[in-house]
């Protein structure tokens, strides 16, 4: 085990700074302990590795198993928003300065793992959460590896050449549909170029991921948001998001994607932290249809 200890320049939300990188509530990548500390499971360039960050008085406090436990702990702070100006944004809403006032600690993650990110992104395409979730959880469970020194069931993802060996019938045994499993495996013979992506400029990455087949806006924005801690990364196309930043700034119920950017103006180079501070506030327009059912294509 390895230790290493980040101070904070102010208030800091572990929980906030980090929830994002879960993806739902059963992640075996992802755990969060009953005292608040975080466990995270991942495969570097180094390998795979365990991290476990504790909030305490005298900073964040993290330790670190497995090949890739040093270069995990050499971005720590970048991971724990230690790269991010959250004094670069200048609210000017009353909701969000409100929202800004409230959650002084929220810093945008950085992980510095390009392919981390953007597979489970690949897997929320155009399928409700849960079953995005779902395939998430499966494909670790029966194809990653366990993560050294973490708790029992928290598992490190495939690296790139079992993610493109994975044979049709698991896809379809994790629910994951013919074209979201060939994105995955083509971002997966291209993971070389797409981790250089983590050090490039917004549009620049970007463009590089978006080379790949199969990856658009979308799904861009949702890794480099993490990956990256793209500050002013939008997420568009999204079926959710215009409408309800459209509806806490303005009150308008269907907000699309070109009017949600038109609002978020003022925020050029913070726009994507004006986004998670609306999303905080839980905010949103009245549904007026039901929920997306889960969809099922296992047993087809």
């Amino acid at each position: 085990m390895a230790t290493r200890t980040w101070v904070p320049p102010g208030p800091y939300d572990l929980g906030r700074t980090l929830g994002v990188l879960a993806r739902g509530p059963g992640d075996p990548s992802y755990r969060v302990a009953p005292d608040g500390s975080v466990w995270r499971a991942s495969r570097t360039p180094d390998g795979p590795g365990t991290l476990h960050v504790t909030a305490r008085a005298d900073g964040v406090h993290g330790e670190a198993w497995g090949p890739g436990a040093d270069w995990l702990l050499d971005h720590l702070p970048a991971l724990l928003g230690g790269t991010d100006d959250p004094g670069a944004f200048v609210p000017r809403h009353r909701l969000l300065h409100e929202a800004h006032r409230r959650h002084p600690g929220l810093r945008l993650a950085r992980t510095g793992l390009v392919l981390e990110s953007l597979i489970p992104s690949v897997l929320e395409q155009k399928v409700t959460s849960d079953e995005a979730y779902r395939a998430w959880r499966l494909l670790l469970q029966r194809h990653g590896e366990p993560a050294p020194g973490a708790p029992s069931g928290m598992r490190v993802m495939p690296d790139p050449r079992g993610w493109a060996l994975l044979p049709s019938w698991e896809w379809h045994r994790a629910g994951v549909d013919g074209k979201r499993a060939a994105t995955i495996v083509r971002a997966a013979r291209a993971a070389s170029r797409l981790e250089e992506a983590a050090t490039m400029d917004e549009p620049t990455a970007t463009a590089r991921l978006r080379a790949i087949p199969g990856i658009g806006p979308w799904t861009a924005a949702e890794t480099l948001q993490r990956s990256n801690g793209a500050s002013d990364t939008v997420t568009t196309g999204d079926l959710h998001l215009p409408k309800i930043v459209g509806y806490a700034l303005t009150g308008a119920r269907d907000a699309d994607d070109a009017t949600m950017l038109d609002l978020l103006t003022p925020y050029e180079g913070q726009r994507h932290r004006a986004c998670r501070l609306i999303l905080l506030t839980g905010i949103t327009p009245p549904r007026r249809a039901p929920r997306f059912a889960v969809g099922d294509i296992r047993g087809w």
